[in-house]
């Protein structure tokens, strides 16, 4: 697998920085927090970022990431196609590949097959816009009890629903481990339907206490990574593990130290 870092990971950094903090530490690739992102262009062109990835020999892996995607109402899913397009128009003016995309909380009395029939129907209409870019759409299930999509299964369910080359999943530990996923869950993927994988530990706190904040660079915690990164080798997945990490204390480090550091964890727990 290629390692990448995620902006999150630095969040404090800006993009220009995460992208020369990469590059120094190893990393093959990077994930671009959107925010970042969208200040960068304040001032630069697409050019001039495509221009900065090339002279650190750096790849732009995904964009992180479009929230809230199920559930709006008409004027906020209409404004969901806008920034859907919008984004994939720059995704392909920079050679980035995936743009993540998340579910939004369960609303009450939504049932199971609600959710999978308004995920599919969303999916499908942004696949469609993403496509016409050449840009594949990264579904991440969320493992909080407030997400409408918590686990693996589900997640995958959903896609397959969609039934779209340029639709696939993201698997994050910390989520997989929160959201009571399974390994046997792992197995039963298409290789082909998962685009990116993120890698990271956390606290040792109940799952329905665990939060961003609690998450750990991979090898700190007690996250199964092993057994995950197993599984993950046994379909033949051989796309990227990204660390990404909300950790406030981390991101007070000096981005160039915290990069060495996640790639050093993040290649211990690959190789492990």
């Amino acid at each position: 697998m290629k390692l990448a870092l995620n902006g999150a990971t630095t969040m404090n950094a800006d993009l220009e920085t995460d992208i020369r903090a990469a590059s120094e530490a190893g990393f093959d690739c990077l994930e671009i927090w959107a925010s970042k992102l969208r200040v960068f262009l304040e001032s630069h062109s697409a050019a001039d970022l495509n221009n900065l990835f090339a002279a650190d020999g750096l790849e732009p892996y995904s964009i992180n990431s479009i929230e809230r995607i199920t559930f709006r109402d008409a004027a906020g899913h209409e404004a969901l196609l806008a920034q859907c397009e919008d984004l994939c128009r720059t995704a392909a003016d920079i050679r980035c590949q995936y743009i993540v995309v998340v579910p939004s909380p369960l609303p009450a009395d939504t049932s199971r097959r609600e959710v999978i029939e308004e995920s599919a129907r969303v999916l499908s209409q942004l696949g469609s816009i993403a496509e016409e870019c050449g840009i594949g759409l990264a579904f991440e299930f969320l493992g909080q009890t407030d997400c409408s999509v918590q686990t693996l299964a589900l997640a995958d369910e959903i896609v397959q629903r969609v039934n779209r080359e340029n639709v696939g999943l993201v698997i994050d530990s910390f989520h997989f481990y929160a959201g009571g996923s399974t390994i046997d869950s792992i197995a039963a993927l298409d290789p082909d339907h998962l685009f990116i994988f993120h890698i990271n530990d956390a606290e040792n706190r109940p799952r329905e206490k665990l939060e961003d904040k609690h998450r750990l660079l991979p090898g700190l915690g007690i996250l199964p990574l092993t057994d995950i990164v197993r599984a993950l080798k046994g379909i033949g997945y051989d796309r990227v593990a990204s660390v990404e990490i909300f950790r406030p204390e981390y991101w007070e480090r000096d981005p160039f130290e915290l990069a060495r550091a996640a790639r050093a964890a993040a290649e211990r727990a690959i190789n492990a």
